[in-house]
């Protein structure tokens, strides 16, 4: 298992090299220009447009524009919303929202086009049923051209799908499936199974009705959750309304300049929090990643233009709104560079492991922890809870983020098990493996008292500064908001990925994925217990789905720009028929 992701975090490397990010902020440079600043366009036609005041219910289609922006928010407002924010900032820093924000602003147009893009040649043969996606866009402007563009257009059609269902499986279900069990078993101690299976069958339930079901579902889960979590983050955010002009402040200077390591932020260059803050925006609100154009596809409508402008709308609300909010109470709460709960009496020194097949260090230091504040930190339950030491602090440096520190990793373990007596608590060392591929020089010195901190992995982290602020709320809150967007994500994911299947095999292959894809809830769930496995597999399904869209997107998008281009001056003409509602 360990050379499969070796492999794959060689393959996401590649997928997510220094030129990723560039090429997708040129693309939406490109279309922000070239639909001159669509996105305003979206703010205002769009909103319309969703409220139904151009609804015509004799058009093609399966779902209304509000249902059609909810399955594709369903899909986008989810654990990259609260688990993707916390990962972003915990380890690139405050920075890395600024680079969310970039790729919000111009995610809006490059949606806009790509969602326009799919209208515009969907598969409406059955119009209660339509399908629609980039695998289509090239089936039919390639291959309409007849002779041997017609397996070009299948063959690129086909590649597309491939990357589509391997996002499907890895970003879109299996790090919902992991957060959600992972958070579970830190508040409740669920086991990660139980969780997996819960979520299989809620899952299971919805998807086998198909688009209108999970329209209709996400019709309804969708506001409901996010005007949930909005008021909790905004009742956090209020508290510290003071420290809020400040931290706007230190956002923008951590994104230019690099933020020293303090506390629980072990450190990172203005490199890292820019690829950082780029890859959590793409995962969370999938701008140029070629999914939402495969739930808009299923909007009743005759103008594929207005679609499109609906869509635009997805990223402000995903990332300019909520993802601003989570980020907002990670650092409002200082949970981002929290205090050690404690010091490992007496320090600690590393000796190094001969013949090892990586450089590797052995942690000598105090195992008896039994004097930390336990009373905050610890439960009967403890036992296995992860935690972390920040201490060494020179001689290695960690090529890709640049930062000097290593973590140090330990499990609490109590000695007496059932005894009456108070446990004593003593931490399980790690060995400390340096590979150098990704690491230069080995550690040599550690900081005075080097501190305990407790590992809090994405969703966890959210909600541990939900609960700095208002003790409780995060165990409640973001446990069951994370279990909704968790849901409402891997409901609509399944969709795509059907649809994929649609395009591949036809719909004889569609029961056969809903299995699959189930199993995969189960594996997500208690499978991945490593959090630099989980980043592996959303890294490797993201950048392959981008990869296999962006050029289709940029190379065609000219179709959609006249398309928004016509739309927009019959809008102006007040040629499309408005229905007033109270």
């Amino acid at each position: 298992m360990e050379l499969i992701m070796n492999f794959l975090g060689d393959l996401g490397g590649v997928l997510w090299g220094p030129w990723t990010p560039w090429a997708l902020l040129a693309a939406g440079v490109l279309f922000t220009i070239w639909t001159r600043f669509t996105q305003y366009t979206a703010m205002t036609h769009g909103v319309q447009v969703v409220r139904g005041l151009y609804d015509d219910p004799d058009d093609p289609g399966a779902i209304n524009h509000f249902q059609a922006l909810s399955a594709a928010l369903s899909a986008t407002v989810g654990l990259g919303n609260i688990g993707g924010v916390a990962l972003a900032i915990g380890i690139g820093g405050p920075g890395a929202l600024v680079w969310m924000w970039i790729v919000g602003f111009f995610g809006m147009a490059l949606k806009t086009v790509e969602i326009t893009l799919a209208m515009m040649y969907r598969n409406v043969d059955d119009p209660d049923n339509p399908h629609g996606g980039a695998m289509w866009v090239v089936d039919r402007v390639i291959g309409g051209k007849g002779g041997k563009w017609v397996f070009v257009g299948k063959a690129i059609g086909v590649f597309f799908c491939i990357t589509l269902i391997i996002s499907t499986i890895t970003g879109g279900n299996m790090f919902q499936a992991w957060s959600v069990a992972t958070l579970t078993e830190t508040y409740f101690g669920m086991p990660r199974i139980g969780t997996g299976i819960l979520m299989a069958v809620i899952v299971g339930a919805v998807i086998v009705g198909g688009i209108k079901r999970i329209g209709n579902v996400a019709g309804k889960l969708v506001p409901f959750m996010c005007v949930l979590y909005v008021l909790a983050a905004l009742a956090v955010v209020g508290a510290n309304i003071g420290d809020v002009l400040g931290l706007f402040g230190l956002i923008f200077s951590s994104a230019f300049a690099e933020h020293e390591a303090t506390g629980a932020f072990i450190g990172g260059s203005v490199g890292f929090a820019f690829m950082q803050g780029m890859k959590r925006a793409l995962f969370s609100n999938e701008a140029g990643q070629g999914s939402a154009p495969i739930a808009h596809a299923a909007a009743k409508t005759g103008e594929p233009a207005r679609e499109g402008i609906v869509g635009g709308i997805g990223p402000f609300i995903d990332t300019l709104c909520i993802c601003t909010l989570t980020a907002l109470v990670i650092l409002s709460t200082g949970t981002w560079n929290r205090d050690a709960i404690g010091p490992i009496e007496g320090g600690i020194t590393l000796g190094a492991v001969p013949d090892a097949e990586a450089p590797t260090w052995k942690v000598q230091a105090a195992e008896d922890v039994s004097a930390l504040p336990d009373s905050r930190y610890f439960s009967k339950w403890s036992e296995g809870m992860e935690f972390w030491v920040s201490g060494v602090v020179t001689g290695a440096t960690h090529i890709e983020s640049g930062r000097t520190r290593v973590q140090i990793t330990g499990r609490v373990v109590e000695s007496n098990g059932e005894s009456e007596a108070p446990p004593v608590l003593t931490l399980e060392w790690d060995d400390i493996v340096l590979s150098p591929d990704d690491w230069e020089g080995s550690p040599s010195s550690i900081a005075p008292e080097p501190g305990v901190f407790r590992i809090y992995d994405g969703a966890t982290l959210t909600g541990h500064a939900f609960d700095r602020q208002f003790p409780g709320l995060g165990k409640w809150l973001v446990t069951l908001a994370a279990w909704l967007f968790a849901i409402s994500t891997m409901i609509s994911w399944s969709y795509y990925g059907e649809q994929g299947m649609v395009y591949i095999t036809g719909d004889k292959g569609v029961m056969p994925y809903k299995i699959v894809y189930l199993l995969f809830v189960l594996w997500g769930a208690a499978g991945i217990a490593d959090t630099g496995d989980m980043i592996i597999l959303m890294d490797l399904g993201t950048g392959a789905m981008l990869w296999a869209n962006i050029p289709i997107v940029v190379c065609l998008g000219f179709l959609a720009v006249r398309s928004l281009n016509e739309y927009g001056a019959k809008l102006k003409a007040g040629e499309f028929k408005r229905h007033d509602r109270p």
